[in-house]
């Protein structure tokens, strides 16, 4: 009898580890064509990978923008600041192009290359950039 509790026994832990391993290579792949982000509207990308820092309006008080070395800019100001809104200097800094140099290292995540993923054979990139870019236009105060 304990022969064939041990035969059971051994039985068992092979079937989980072949489910196990067969299963593992599927939910890779799987994990792996999924893109990170699914979306070129403006406001949603913004509410995505800015708004953390930014806040959800812009104006630099998002949850984690206490934590951070640097003040998180309100760039509901930018026109304020630059007499009219600078969209290419927006675009380039979004994307990792152009950086603050008056402001020491880069502190703001380069979103570019994860904007720029390639969804279903197509670069979207340039896309949610310029609407990201137009979102924060939108935010500007008067």
């Amino acid at each position: 009898m304990p022969s064939l509790a041990r035969m059971v026994l051994a039985f068992g832990a092979i079937a989980l580890l072949l489910a196990f391993f067969c299963s593992s290579p599927v939910r890779a792949e799987k994990e792996r064509k999924a893109p990170s982000i699914h979306t070129v509207n403006g406001e949603e990308i913004f509410r995505d990978y800015c708004a953390t820092c930014h806040g959800i309006d812009g104006r630099g008080d998002g949850p984690t923008a206490p934590a951070l070395r640097c003040k998180v800019p309100d760039l509901t100001q930018i026109s304020k600041r630059s007499g009219e809104f600078p969209s290419v200097r927006i675009r380039n800094i979004i994307e990792g192009t152009e950086t603050l140099t008056g402001h020491g290292s880069r502190a703001m995540p380069i979103w570019g290359p994860i904007f720029h993923q390639v969804d279903e054979d197509q670069d979207l990139g340039n896309v949610r950039i310029d609407n990201l870019t137009r979102h924060i236009e939108s935010m500007q105060q008067k």
